[in-house]
C-alpha cells in the first residue's frame, strides 16, 4: 500500500494541536460566588495554558468578580458557557445565566488598561456575559471606563458569543489583522466597536447593539445621552472590511467612517462591503467623513431616524470630506427623517440603486429625500413613497444621472446644476398640467397633490381659521411657492391667507420675487385675499418666497405642546395668465376645476 508522506510543517501542526490543553479556572482557585476577586486565578490559568503551548481555559457557569484586568496570551482562548442568546437585565430576573464576569476595574479612567486584552495572535474570548455592577441607569452622563475588550498589534484574534451588557466602550481593535468579531450583543453607552489600522480582511458578523443592559425610552436621560453622544460602530483605517448582519438602536451615530487616528498610520480610511446592516432611532445612521477607494458598498441596509428628532439624516457625507465613495443598493429608509441621503462634499460620489424611500421631511421644511449638494451622483431604479420632493441637485454638482425612478405622483427634481443633470425614463406625474392649464389654475394648499409646488411648508391640516372650510398649510419663517408658468406671459396671483392673532408681524413680511418684496402683508391679524401682478418669466417656473415672522405655539398659547415654528396659514393660490380662457384648472389634480 502506498504511504502518504506529509510535509514537515503539517506534521508539526498536527502534533501541536494534539498537545493543546484545556484548563479549568476552578482548578486555579476561581469561584463563581459573585463576591470573591478572581483576577489572580483567571490570570494564572491563562498563563498556564500559554506555557503549555496554547489551548482553552474553561470557565463554568457562575458569577466571577474581577477586580483587576486580564490578559489573554496568543494561542489561548478564554471560553465560557454563553452561546449567542441575548439575555438581558430588562426581564426582571435577579440573576444572569451562564458564565458571567463582573468588571470593577477602570471606573472613571477611560484611558486606563482595558478589562480584557488579547495580547497575542490567535488569542480568543468566547461565551461570556460581561457586566459592570457599579453602572447605574441614573448616572448621566455615564461614568467612563476603558474598553471592555481590546487587542492591538495582533493577528487572527477571536471575539465571539458575548453579551456586553453595559460597557462604556465595548470592543476596540488597533492593528489587529484578520480578526473575527461575531455574535456580540450589548448596549455600550459611548462606543460599541472601534476599528483602526486593521488590515487584510477583518470580519464583523451578527453584532447587535441594543438596550439589553437597561431601560430605554425617549424621555429617559441616559437614553437621550446615548442617542445624542453614542457611536455604535466606528471604522477608521479598515482595509477591505467585511461587515455582515449588524444592527444598532438609539445612538447618535450608527456607523461612522473616518480617517485613522493613529499618529504613525499615515493617511488611511475604510473601504469594503457592509451587507444587511441596520440602524434604528439614530440621529445619523451612517456618517461618512472619508473613505478610501473604491469606497463603501452598502447592501440591504435598513436606516431609521432618531425618534422625536426633526433633524435626523440616515446617510450624511460631510462637506469637507476629501474623498467619499458610496455605492448603496436595495436599502430602505423610514421613520422620522429630515433628508434620507445628504451628500455635501465636492469630492463625493454617491450611487443609489433599487432603494425605497418611505418617508422624509419630518419637519415639513421642504427637505428632499435625496439632497446632492455637490460632487457626483447616480440615482437609478428607486421608489419614493411619500409626497414631497424626491431629489435635489445643487449648483455645485458636477454630474448627476437620474433614471428609472418612480413615485406615486411622479419624480420631481429640483435641479440647480443645469445640463450637468441628465434625467431619463423617470415616472411622470399623472396630474401633469397641460399647456392649456398653465394659463389659469388653482392650487388648493393642504390638499393631495400640492407638495410638488411647495418647499419649506408644514404638513397638511384642516383650515380651522376659515371655519373648517377646506385645508391649509402653515408656512415657516421662509417658505417657497414653485409655480409653473407659460414663459413670456404675465400673471395675476391671488393669495388666500390668514395671519394669526398670536403672531407678531414684522416689517419684512410679504411675498418676494428674486429677493424683492412684491406684496406687503397686512400688519393686523385676520383672513385676507391678496392680489399681485407678476412679471413675465423667462423659464417655465416661477419661484416666490413667503416671509413671515416665525412664532411657536407652545411659547405663546397656554397648554400648547406644538413646538413648530409657524408663519402664516395659506389655503389657496390662484394663478391667472394673460392668455386665460374660460376654463380654470386644478393644479393639484391636473384636470379642469369644477
Amino acid at each position: 500500500m502506498r504511504r502518504l508522506a506529509l510535509p514537515l510543517a503539517i506534521l508539526v501542526l498536527l502534533v501541536s494541536r494534539s498537545l493543546a490543553v484545556t484548563l479549568d479556572v476552578t482548578d486555579y482557585g476561581a469561584t463563581g460566588d459573585g463576591a470573591t476577586d478572581n483576577t489572580e486565578a483567571f490570570q494564572a490559568a491563562l498563563t498556564g495554558a500559554a506555557e503549555a503551548g496554547g489551548g482553552t481555559v474553561h470557565v463554568p457557569a457562575g458569577h466571577y468578580r474581577i477586580d483587576g484586568t486580564l490578559s489573554i496570551p496568543g494561542g489561548v482562548t478564554l471560553k465560557g458557557t454563553f452561546h449567542f442568546a441575548p439575555t438581558d437585565q430588562r426581564e426582571g430576573r435577579a440573576e444572569l445565566d451562564g458564565s458571567v464576569l463582573l468588571a470593577y476595574a477602570g471606573r472613571g479612567e477611560p484611558q486606563g488598561e482595558p478589562f480584557i486584552t488579547l495580547v497575542g495572535s490567535m488569542a480568543g474570548i468566547s461565551g461570556f456575559m460581561i457586566t459592570y455592577p457599579e453602572w447605574s441607569q441614573e448616572q448621566v452622563p455615564p461614568v467612563p471606563y476603558p474598553p471592555t475588550i481590546y487587542s492591538g498589534a495582533t493577528a487572527n484574534v477571536l471575539i465571539e458569543n458575548l453579551n456586553l451588557l453595559n460597557s462604556y466602550e465595548a470592543v476596540k481593535l488597533e492593528r489587529a489583522g484578520r480578526f473575527l468579531v461575531r455574535n456580540v450583543h450589548g448596549f455600550p453607552s459611548w462606543r460599541g466597536l472601534y476599528i483602526d489600522m486593521c488590515l487584510d480582511i477583518g470580519r464583523v458578523e451578527n453584532v447587535h447593539f441594543w438596550p439589553f443592559g437597561g431601560f430605554w425610552s425617549v424621555e429617559d436621560p441616559l437614553s437621550e445621552w446615548i442617542n445624542l453622544n453614542g457611536t455604535a460602530f466606528e471604522f477608521r483605517r479598515y482595509d477591505w472590511c467585511y461587515v455582515l448582519n449588524t444592527f444598532c438602536f438609539g445612538y447618535g451615530v450608527g456607523y461612522k467612517f473616518a480617517k485613522s487616528e493613529l499618529p504613525d498610520a499615515g493617511h488611511g480610511t475604510t473601504n469594503g462591503s457592509l451587507i444587511g446592516i441596520g440602524a434604528d432611532a439614530c440621529e445619523r445612521a451612517v456618517l461618512i467623513e472619508e473613505t478610501s477607494a473604491p469606497g463603501l458598498q452598502l447592501v440591504n441596509a435598513e436606516l431609521v431616524g432618531r425618534w422625536t428628532s426633526q433633524t435626523a439624516v440616515p446617510i450624511e457625507i460631510v462637506e469637507d470630506s476629501p474623498q467619499a465613495l458610496l455605492n448603496l443598493s436595495n436599502s430602505v429608509f423610514w421613520g422620522p427623517i429630515d433628508r434620507c441621503i445628504w451628500s455635501r462634499s465636492e469630492n463625493a460620489h454617491v450611487i443609489a440603486s433599487s432603494c425605497t424611500f418611505q418617508r422624509w421631511d419630518v419637519s415639513a421644511s421642504g427637505s428632499p429625500a435625496i439632497d446632492i449638494e455637490a460632487g457626483k451622483a447616480i440615482i437609478q431604479g428607486c421608489n419614493f413613497m411619500a409626497e414631497g420632493t424626491p431629489i435635489h441637485v445643487g449648483e455645485r454638482v458636477r454630474s448627476a444621472i437620474i433614471m428609472g425612478n418612480q413615485a406615486p405622483w411622479g419624480i420631481t427634481v429640483r435641479n440647480e446644476a443645469g445640463d450637468r443633470t441628465q434625467m431619463v425614463a423617470n415616472e411622470r406625474d399623472p396630474r401633469e398640467m397641460s399647456d392649456e392649464a398653465l394659463h389659469s389654475y388653482v392650487l388648493d394648499v393642504g390638499s393631495s397633490g400640492d407638495a410638488r409646488f411647495l418647499a419649506g411648508w408644514h404638513h397638511q391640516e384642516p383650515a380651522l381659521e376659515w371655519g373648517g372650510e377646506g385645508t391649509k398649510r402653515w408656512t415657516t419663517g421662509s417658505s417657497l411657492l414653485l409655480l409653473p408658468v407659460e414663459p413670456g406671459e404675465p400673471y395675476q396671483l391671488t393669495l388666500d391667507m390668514h395671519i394669526p392673532s398670536h403672531a407678531a408681524p414684522s416689517e419684512e413680511d410679504g411675498l418676494y420675487l428674486d429677493g424683492e418684496r412684491i406684496l406687503e402683508f397686512p400688519d393686523e391679524p385676520g383672513s385676507y385675499v391678496l392680489t399681485v401682478d407678476l412679471p413675465a418669466a423667462d423659464s417655465g417656473m416661477l419661484e416666490l418666497e413667503i416671509r413671515a415672522q416665525a412664532w411657536m405655539p407652545s411659547e405663546i398659547i397656554d397648554g400648547s405642546t406644538d413646538n413648530r415654528w409657524l408663519g402664516v396659514a395659506v389655503r389657496e393660490v390662484i394663478m391667472q395668465g394673460g392668455g386665460a380662457g374660460g376654463q380654470t384648472w386644478s393644479a393639484n389634480m391636473g384636470e379642469p376645476r369644477a
